[in-house]
């Protein structure tokens, strides 16, 4: 069995490229454009590379937000800090969770109990604000609410015990104070797998004190344009990818027939569904199996 290629098998499967044959790069992108799209007698007569560039990124970036759905993930112990720096190509986040010693997630929770103010300016004696020589006012170096929310134990508000034998056999005094210490809260605040929250002054993520050296993993949204190695299309999605570097610069020209625009738009369109398509992982059997779930009565 032979690769596409010069590459053997053998450099194949000892090398660190496996699995990168799904995608192809954007330089690759780019310069098939140009070959096959811009020239005398083609579609485009004349554009400057650097154009095809630009909208070649930003189409990149508008896939991966819609049709390849970029989710990367991190993990990372955290420190003393309680503190989780946004990664570079960092868009938006989906999900934050931590590992347990089973190696399983458990999903920690966005709080309104706490927030990370984005100005903090500096105060005198007279709670006046402090400015510089050119009348800007001072930052503080800190946060008078994030220093007291790293101290904090967020037992005060699930309301956990440390121990359940404690609750039951513990005296009379002890089960005064504890009893019933549940009872009322807000089910947001109930859970014991700790709290974040998004820094925007930092950029960072903070977590609550109970998370100190957990491993904490971080999915989130990217825009695929952290590194050149990063930049690359799924193969599924390359033809909607051209046909979107297309349009848009048939779009930004002068003089050009709206009926030609509208072509090309609708061009872009059929591509990027069929993309989607393409890259739903759907699976008939597995749409089979879950049918086949949702079917089945519940027997009392």
């Amino acid at each position: 069995m032979g690769l596409l290629g010069t590459t053997s098998e053998q450099t194949y499967y000892e090398g660190d490229n496996l699995g990168n044959y799904r995608y192809t790069s954007l330089a690759n992108i780019v310069n098939g454009f140009m070959i096959g799209y811009v020239g005398d007698g083609k579609l485009i007569d004349n554009v400057r590379k650097s154009d095809v560039i630009f909208h070649a990124k930003r189409g990149l970036q508008e896939f991966s937000y819609d049709i390849l759905k970029t989710v990367k993930a991190i993990e990372v112990e955290l420190g003393p800090s309680l503190a989780l720096a946004m990664p570079q190509d960092y868009v938006s986040y989906v999900k934050l969770t931590y590992a347990g010693d089973d190696g399983v997630k458990r999903i920690i929770y966005p709080t309104t109990l706490t927030v990370n103010p984005t100005q903090m300016p500096a105060q005198d004696g007279d709670f006046e604000y402090i400015y510089d020589d050119n009348g800007d006012v001072i930052e503080s170096s800190n946060s008078y609410i994030e220093d007291k929310w790293k101290e904090f134990d967020t037992d005060n508000i699930t309301g956990n015990l440390s121990s359940t034998d404690d609750y039951y056999i513990g005296t009379d005094e002890y089960l005064s104070y504890i009893g019933g210490r549940r009872y009322g809260l807000e089910p947001q605040h109930q859970q014991i797998n700790g709290y974040f929250t998004i820094n925007e002054r930092t950029g960072s993520f903070n977590f609550s004190s109970d998370l100190s050296g957990k491993i904490i993993v971080l999915e989130y949204v990217s825009d695929s344009l952290g590194t050149d190695a990063e930049m690359k299309v799924h193969k599924f999605a390359e033809e909607a990818l051209y046909k979107h570097i297309a349009f848009n610069i048939i779009a930004a020209k002068r003089n050009v027939p709206e009926f030609i625009v509208q072509r090309f738009k609708k061009e872009r369109r059929a591509a990027m569904r069929n993309a989607k398509l393409r890259l739903s992982k759907l699976n008939l059997e597995e749409m089979a199996q879950i049918m086949r779930g949702k079917s089945k009565r519940i027997k009392n």
